[in-house]
């Protein structure tokens, strides 16, 4: 089960994390196999360290710290949802610190 920010309980999805990095990747030179082995990895990690219930913000940080290694496109893409930005600016930040750790 993964525990929402809300309180709510989810069943975990390979399926929905894998849709989750789809989206982000749209139109990014990013390879099926990527998404996949990305998938493979969080799932991993998931199953190893959690028994019955894992928190969304562990699975959102794994997801987001892995696309930022495959595409910095698709990593901010999925951190505007995942952080929801509000304003232009928020991207604006979200990209800074991309290239402030480089």
């Amino acid at each position: 089960m993964v525990l929402k920010r809300d309180g709510r309980h989810e069943e975990f999805s390979r399926e929905k994390l894998l849709a989750g990095l789809k989206k982000a990747c749209q139109k990014r030179p990013v390879t099926p196999k990527a998404m996949e082995d990305l998938v493979d990895h969080i799932v991993a990690v998931v199953t190893a360290k959690f028994e019955n219930e894992v928190p969304g913000e562990f699975i959102g940080k794994m997801v987001m710290d892995g696309l930022r290694e495959i595409d910095e496109v698709a990593y901010v893409r999925f951190a505007s949802v995942y952080r929801r930005f509000q304003e232009a600016t928020d991207f604006v930040s979200e990209v800074q610190k991309l290239e402030a750790d480089k």
